[in-house]
């Protein structure tokens, strides 16, 4: 039977006769073993008549690790560019079939959603390029990361871009076309998951008495929230400072950077509790520094309540004591408003401090006593 446009005869049985020299067809990708080097080109035993030949402008284009792989007797795949050549030989191509293996993985990673790192090689207008193994993959501006400020600052908008050139980011593959050698990749769809992943690796590396730095990123009435490096953790009014604090905004504001000791992790509900004020001197434990029974010291009234008055010390870490309604005045009195009030500037004496119970005990009564004129007197002399 003869072919009409090429006058060869195709004779029905001809198929057997190629499956048996086991002829190969073009986009074919086979196995074989790399046999020879030879004028620059590379052969390959794919099992047919003859060996395919790797040309030498290919080669040209290999990197040093694909050169590697084909020393003589490594097993590689090959695409089949053409079966055929005028001159007879099989013309084959080790790079388009480590590029078939690509889109095949692409597939793969598109239906597992795993994550992809790929290096960013150029930009345009619309996004980022990034290589994905030999594929070309395409980050629109849309699926950047949200912490990127490329499209937030369209001014410095290509310095941004210019600047990610040469880096490894992690991504998802979102749309595979091979057909139109189409590649999609997210960087926002990878964030959340890196984000877990980071969590949890933070959690179970933290312990209790680390010190970590962190950035102050949300406050409340009840404490201030601190990012530690992907995982927020909550610094409770109580432990801003060993001072009275009514409010974190007295100490603090969103954007600051701060250091936290980390007073204790659940795992089970992965919350962390931090402290300020552990970094600093528990002022209870230096107080005999300061203070001394028998003292002099100003103080403000800062509340009252049926049994006294609590009165905050002029000093750096504004310690409270109480004034007990017995020492209010040397005349009986109902309530502590019958001598003063929240906000009253006040001398008291320092008539006891227990710095295991955390008390100073105060007294207006006893500031005139005639019991302390000696040691007031000497410290009026030293002054």
């Amino acid at each position: 039977m003869m072919d009409a446009t090429s006058g060869d005869f195709d004779h029905p049985m001809s198929f057997l006769l190629d499956e048996e020299l086991n002829l190969p067809s073009t986009g074919e990708i086979r196995s074989g073993w790399v046999v020879a080097h030879r004028n620059n080109e590379i052969l390959v035993d794919i099992g047919a008549k003859s060996e395919g030949i790797i040309d030498n402008r290919e080669i040209a284009t290999l990197s040093p690790e694909a050169l590697e792989s084909l020393a003589v007797g490594s097993e590689v795949r090959v695409f089949v560019v053409n079966p055929e050549d005028g001159d007879g030989n099989i013309v084959v191509s080790y790079a388009k079939a480590a590029e078939e293996k690509d889109w095949e993985q692409a597939v793969t990673m598109l239906e597992s959603q795993e994550l992809c790192e790929c290096k960013v090689v150029g930009f345009n207008r619309g996004g980022i390029l990034a290589n994905v193994g030999r594929l070309r993959g395409f980050i629109p501006n849309s699926q950047l990361g949200r912490n990127r400020n490329i499209l937030k600052d369209q001014e410095n908008k290509q310095k941004a871009m210019q600047a990610l050139v040469g880096k490894i980011i992690h991504t998802k593959i979102i749309e595979v076309d091979r057909e139109r050698n189409r590649l999609i990749l997210s960087e926002r769809a990878a964030s959340k998951e890196l984000r877990e992943e980071r969590r949890a690796e933070l959690l179970s590396s933290l312990k209790s008495g680390d010190v970590r730095q962190g950035r102050v990123v949300n406050m409340a009435n009840f404490g201030a929230f601190i990012d530690i490096g992907g995982v927020e953790g909550l610094v409770h009014l109580s432990e801003l400072s060993w001072k009275r604090v009514n409010h974190p905004s007295e100490l603090l504001k969103v954007g600051d950077t701060v250091k936290a000791y980390v007073l204790n992790i659940d795992q089970e509900r992965q919350r962390i509790a931090l402290s300020i004020k552990r970094l600093e001197a528990d002022p209870w434990t230096i107080i005999d520094e300061t203070y001394r029974v028998g003292q002099l010291v100003e103080a403000e009234i800062t509340r009252l309540t049926k049994f006294g008055a609590f009165a905050r010390l002029n000093d750096d870490y504004e310690l409270e004591g109480l004034i007990h309604i017995s020492e209010m005045s040397e005349d009986r009195i109902d309530h502590p408003r019958e001598v003063v009030k929240p906000e009253d500037k006040v001398m008291v004496r320092i008539i006891r401090i227990d710095p295991d119970q955390r008390q100073i005990g105060l007294s207006l009564r006893q500031v005139a006593s005639e019991k302390y004129i000696e040691s007031d007197l000497a410290l009026l002399d030293a002054g």
